[in-house]
């Protein structure tokens, strides 16, 4: 498949197609200039041939040249990944760190050229991804002698499907949906949905554990990955193409949240499934936050294993869905591609009406294979839209701060570990940001417990988003490690969680990492200062 010919905006997610308008920013600063009472007004997007770097450090040997670039357009749009205040920096026209080259190998043949001539010549190597990662996991480091950001967005094709085991080989530059559209005429799917979808990879996805759309069961792309290939400075890595196996430690767990360290990712098979016809949604109020977490709780545990099971505290109600801002609301999702989900969303829907919950019949939606439209209407649709209807650059550069941290915690800890992570990080907000706003939802749920996600905002002066993010950050990260929690779910580790993530693990595994890097990496060139220091 031909790689995408849009070029990636380098100051918002996705594409330039993606972009807000100059009418649409000015309108969000209208409504947040009515909101604070003061006015605000959107910066101006620089033009990419504006923007100054430093000269490439480094020379691309004539063989490479054919998919390796020095060009302004192609440093400047990987420079940065996917959070908010380094795109703010990039609207800003603020590239000090920006990659020296970037190369596109078309082939596994001139992934190995790249590979080695970035390890003979001790260049740094950053494997992309999709440039989605908001953890500063795809940047140069400030002490790098010269860096090459290597993109796989030419190795984007479903290579092999075996329909009897329902199975894909996959090469890892593939986007979301172009692996959706590839699948769609056989009547299959990955169904792995983050957030990211539209502008993230497979490879981007395995490298950083990623977490879908399934609120249960099958959470994260580990669970479909079946065997994975991959390139190191030492030569290639590639697993066993098994439906389990209990042969000592899997390899697959070595590649598996790697993020770019021990190599690069250039195919692996995933388990896939037929598209879904059948389907079931509720969304059920309940009149405390309490009260719908035991819910929610009851029904995992009953392992009917809905395919949503999320919960929006009061706050996130009333601002992604419409309520009062007295209730929480639950949205229960059943899909299946070969049995009727009424009986699972009714059973539910009782567990939920048992712990307070209210709903009425009529309103619990059932598609039986019709195609009727579930979930796309009251509370339920306008969350449904506010998710997936984030641009981060639509208020870029007007002065309010808005961010997410996301964790996982065991259900008996839960009720306690949500007041002191409220507390500890509401004190940071209230020294802060201005007018902040705390909520909280649940994206997955495990029988033994849930992964609660919350979101922050505020605001701040403008230039000083960096200092007051960090004040912020800071005391969710402590907040949440100290209270047992993990300092991410799926959000991955980059350089922004590593602290963080230093806390949580036992001291010998960061040994153990290092060990394992030094033996496929011996001179440290792939993304240093992710996970560990080179």
């Amino acid at each position: 498949m031909t790689a995408r010919a849009e070029r990636r905006s380098f100051w918002t997610w996705g594409y330039v197609s993606d972009e807000p308008s100059i009418a649409e920013r000015r309108a969000a600063a209208e409504r947040l200039s009515a909101r604070i009472g003061e006015s605000v007004e959107p910066p101006p997007v620089p033009a990419i041939d504006d923007i100054v770097l430093q000269s490439p450090r480094l020379e691309v040997p004539d063989s490479l040249s054919g998919w390796v670039s020095t060009t302004t357009a192609e440093r400047v749009t990987h420079t940065y990944g996917g959070h908010s205040l380094e795109l703010l920096k990039a609207l800003r026209g603020e590239f000090d760190h920006p990659p020296d080259a970037v190369a596109h190998p078309a082939s596994e043949d001139e992934l190995d050229a790249t590979l080695a001539w970035c390890d003979r010549e001790g260049y740094v190597a950053i494997p992309y991804g999709g440039g989605t990662s908001v953890v500063w996991g795809v940047n140069v480091p400030g002490d790098a002698n010269a860096a090459v950001t290597i993109d796989l967005d030419n190795l984007n094709t479903v290579l092999e499907v075996d329909e009897v085991s329902r199975a894909g080989r996959i090469q890892a530059g593939m986007l979301g949906p172009d692996l959706e559209a590839a699948l769609k005429p056989l009547g299959l799917t990955l169904r792995h949905f983050p957030q990211s979808f539209p502008w993230s990879t497979v490879g981007g996805w395995v490298a950083t554990r990623s977490g879908g759309h399934y609120a249960t069961n099958h959470t994260h792309i580990d669970d479909f990955v079946e065997s994975t290939r991959m390139l190191t400075p030492r030569g290639w890595f590639e697993s066993r193409r098994l439906p389990g196996s209990g042969a000592g430690p899997s390899p697959d767990r070595l590649v598996l949240g790697s993020e770019g360290t021990l190599g690069i990712i250039t195919e692996c098979w995933l388990r896939l499934q037929k598209r879904p016809v059948y389907r079931g949604t509720a969304g059920v109020v309940f009149p405390s936050w309490v009260s719908g977490c035991e819910a929610v709780r009851a029904i995992a545990q009953a392992k009917l294993w809905p395919a949503n099971l999320r919960i929006l505290d009061p706050s996130e109600a009333e601002f992604s869905a419409g309520l009062s801002g007295d209730h929480a609301l639950l949205i229960i999702g059943f899909e299946s591609a070969d049995i009727p989900q009424g009986s699972n969303v009714r059973a539910a829907v009782r567990i939920a009406r048992s712990h307070g919950g209210v709903i009425e019949d009529d309103a619990i939606l059932i598609d039986d294979g019709t195609g009727q439209a579930t979930g796309r209407g009251g509370a339920v649709g306008a969350w449904r839209n506010a998710f997936i209807g984030v641009n981060a650059g639509l208020t870029a550069g007007l002065g309010l701060l808005a961010d997410t941290f996301e964790t996982a915690i065991t259900w008996d800890r839960w009720p306690d570990f949500d007041a002191e992570v409220r507390e500890r990080v509401g004190v940071a907000l209230r020294d802060a940001l201005r007018g902040a706003r705390l909520s909280c939802r649940f994206t997955h749920v495990y029988p033994d417990g849930p992964a609660p996600y919350y979101s922050f905002s505020g605001m701040v002066p403008v230039g000083a988003e960096m200092e007051r993010w960090r004040v912020v950050k800071d005391a969710a990260t402590d907040a949440v490690v100290a209270a047992g929690g993990t300092v991410t779910h799926h959000h991955a580790v980059g350089r922004m969680h590593r602290p963080g993530w230093e806390a949580q693990r036992p001291a010998l595994f960061g040994d153990l990492w290092r060990a394992a890097k030094r033996c496929v990496d011996p001179n440290g060139i792939l993304n240093p200062g992710v996970l560990i220091d080179p």
